[in-house]
């Protein structure tokens, strides 16, 4: 590996992998491609373009003379691929976007890979394509149900990359990985619309009773599971990442509060907006990924508390994009009838 292509490279878990990449790999150069929408920030890559190993390039991963033309100019060996789009309440109000980037887009990455005869690629995918979880863990032979257009979505890019692979012999690996926390994520995930909320002292908005499971991962811990996958997997395989960090919404909402120390008064509870698509449970069995050799080093309890520091001393990052009309219009637009007041 000498020249790799991160792309969503200006988001949450790509900027991350990024700098995790550029402090292990002293060797590698990085092209970052990003379409910078919503939740791509060009201030999330200024310490990435300061390493001088980190060019970035603007553009969508389903156009295909861009994609094509970073990959050949810039001899690139290995893809990652980050870029879709990734967030279930925004998937129930416009779908179309979900699919053109998470299905199409992979595809033309596909097509680039196999054409300029890239040696590696990895597809980063979620456990939300195999719906909700019962008694036991997914595991990578879990049927995919998918429950949303947003996990459909992904759902689909999964099946074009095992379908590439099959038919093409594209050297292409999968993973999948639970929710992720930590710096610079987009303050409209659970973990950091809640501090950010807090620390303005307005109530959160907790769908139901708070009785959702998710299997929370440090994003540290993500990348270093993407990179083992990459450098230590096979193609064709898919591989889990998870560190067993179950709880429910609720729990998670009251070690914030005790964090921040704010009241329980400051959670409000709501309606379900998704109503019978919300998941129930999410549960990851990373058993595969760790018979080859990966293990998760973050402690969840410090991980959180890490992350909740960033967010106080970084309000300058996440202020800018609170207070966009786009983010409120988002905001007002969904959660609005539910809050109302405390909007």
């Amino acid at each position: 590996m000498k020249t790799l292509l991160v792309t969503g490279c200006a988001g949450f878990i790509g900027s991350n992998y990024c700098r995790y990449v550029l402090k292990r790999h002293p060797d590698v150069t990085i092209c970052g491609l990003d379409a910078l929408t919503y939740a791509g920030n060009l201030s999330t890559m200024e310490d990435l373009e300061a390493t001088g190993r980190f060019r970035f390039f603007p553009g969508k991963i389903q156009d295909e003379v861009v994609v094509n033309g970073v990959i050949s100019s810039q001899a690139v060996d290995t893809v990652v691929n980050f870029a879709a789009e990734s967030h279930n309440d925004r998937s129930l109000l416009d779908a179309a976007a979900f699919i053109q980037t998470d299905v199409a887009g992979v595809f033309t990455l596909l097509e680039a890979v196999q054409r300029n005869n890239v040696k590696r690629m990895l597809h980063v995918s979620t456990d939300e394509v195999y719906g909700s979880a019962t008694e036991s863990s997914f595991t990578e032979l879990t049927p995919l149900a998918p429950n949303t257009p947003y996990s459909a979505s992904k759902a689909g890019g999964d099946m074009q990359v095992r379908a590439h692979h099959i038919a093409y012999h594209t050297p292409v690996t999968i993973t999948r990985c639970g929710n992720n926390f930590g710096p610079f994520q987009y303050p409209e995930k659970l973990i950091p619309f809640f501090i950010t909320r807090l620390l303005d002292h307005k109530k959160v908005p907790l769908y139901g009773d708070g009785s959702q499971v998710r299997d929370w991962v440090y994003v540290d811990d993500h990348c270093s599971g993407i990179h083992h996958a990459l450098l230590h997997g096979f193609a064709g395989e898919v591989y889990n990442v998870g560190s067993r960090g179950e709880c429910t919404n609720l729990e998670i909402t009251k070690r914030l509060l005790e964090l921040l120390d704010r009241p329980m008064e400051m959670i409000k509870f709501i309606e379900d907006p998704r109503g019978g698509s919300h998941d129930r449970r999410y549960s990851i069995d990373a058993s595969k990924l760790q018979s080859i050799g990966w293990q998760p080093e973050f402690e969840f309890d410090k991980a959180l508390e890490d992350t909740v520091r960033w967010y106080v001393d970084n309000q300058d990052w996440w202020r800018a994009i609170t207070s966009r009309d786009d983010y409120r219009q988002f905001i007002e637009r969904y959660y609005g009838r539910y809050l109302g007041e405390d909007l």
